[in-house]
């Protein structure tokens, strides 16, 4: 087992007071990068919440340490405040109004550590007329836009298959706390850290979004091709899917003779990148055609034997059977007490000074109450009277 204080972040501290995906994922960077990540957690009231929890706890909770406080009570936001007096950063993504009402805003506490940093995810922002409302996932694809240019022409809006806002919204806040961390070595002040599933949903629409800001054009569907590189996107094969990109110079010229279209070379509807953009639907249809004839392994490699690039569609499972994936190493398989052994995809990023390591397993519940209680000075005594009032 590698020492948590050795690892690049083994010298913060931070409080996790989040919930649903967004924050524990920001929180996750964190901790993966040897952080010590107290997750406060409420005491069981046998809701939805206290039921056990699946593949997504295990990969979302990973190297942190859980107590069991109240923070609707008097005697539970004490002790908050004094791990407060404790850490280097909080995290929390409440509604916006319900951090004030209990006392754990970024003022209440900065009073107590200056040093804090705070950070925040939202569903739309700490202020304004949405703010009060609650956010999840889907909500901010279809307010940020990406649903309107996601799917086929003229099928209507269709969701990405996965959290994207709520993941982007976790890794934005991650780099802007670690930015504040930073910045405090040079003022000795933390400062609140904010974002939300809106803003970081538009931060990802990224050159769609310029499209419009630069442009004034407004993006639509394109469904598997790319919205404005053409030959770029998804083809059936003889026995699956293959996708390309091959849109301009040496790799156009490359693919139309690898694919024995090199009459498509010649042909003035398709003889500069504007030509074949407003001609695309004609140009994919030919390609179609000719994709068909082989099956999708030897599409990619006759492709990329040529430069150009080009990989198969794969599901989930053949994704981590894929010989690539295998070599990065992606899965760290731990042994879990009930679950046997289980795989999780470690941190998508590797540093030569850093080892890969998933320290410990998602902690139950308050599994680490009286340890962290104990590092406060609380006797053993007062952990029981805490314990019986249902407060930890």
């Amino acid at each position: 087992m590698i020492a948590r204080e050795s690892l690049p972040l083994g010298d913060l501290r931070v409080l996790d007071l989040t919930v649903a995906r967004a924050g524990p994922t920001c929180v996750r960077q964190l901790a993966d990068w040897g952080a010590d990540v107290i997750r406060i957690d409420a005491p069981p009231t046998g809701g939805v919440l206290d039921e056990p929890r699946g593949s997504d706890f295990e990969n979302l909770h990973r190297n942190k340490r859980s107590i069991l406080l109240d923070l609707k009570t008097a005697r539970g936001l004490e002790v908050v405040r004094d791990l407060v007096r404790t850490a280097d950063i909080v995290v929390e993504n409440m509604r916006p109004a319900v951090k004030f009402r209990l006392g754990v805003d970024y003022e209440a506490l900065s009073a107590i550590n200056p040093a804090l940093v705070y950070g925040s995810i939202s569903g739309f922002g700490q202020d304004g007329p949405y703010s009060d409302r609650g956010g999840v996932d889907q909500i901010a694809q279809g307010l940020g836009g990406l649903m309107s240019v996601t799917g086929l022409p003229g099928q209507g809006p269709v969701r990405a298959g996965i959290a994207v806002a709520d993941v982007a919204a976790g890794l934005f806040l991650a780099i802007g706390i670690l930015v504040a961390v930073h910045e405090r070595e040079r003022t000795g002040r933390g400062q609140w850290v904010q974002t939300s599933l809106l803003e970081a949903m538009i931060g990802m629409m990224d050159f769609q979004a310029a499209r419009w800001t630069v442009a004034g054009e407004v993006p639509g569907q394109e469904g598997n091709h790319h919205p404005t590189k053409i030959p770029m996107g998804c083809f059936a094969t003889a026995d699956g899917y293959v996708n390309i990109a091959a849109p301009t110079g040496r790799l156009w010229t490359s693919f139309c003779s690898v694919t024995g279209l090199d009459l498509l070379l010649e042909d003035v509807r398709f003889d500069s990148q504007s030509k074949r953009s407003a001609n695309r639907a004609a140009l994919n249809e030919i390609i179609a055609r000719e994709l068909l004839t082989r099956t999708t392994a030897e599409w990619v490699d006759a492709l990329n034997d040529a430069g150009v690039p080009a990989g198969a569609v794969l599901g989930v499972d053949e994704v981590f059977a894929d010989p690539q994936v295998r070599h990065l190493d992606l899965v760290q398989h731990v042994r879990h007490d009930t679950l046997g052994e289980i795989g999780l995809v470690r941190n998508s990023v590797s540093m030569s000074g850093a080892p890969r390591d998933i320290r410990t397993l998602s902690p139950d519940r308050g599994a680490h109450t009286e340890a962290i209680l104990g590092e406060l000075g609380f006797s053993a005594p007062e952990i029981e009277d805490l314990r019986r009032a249902g407060m930890a």
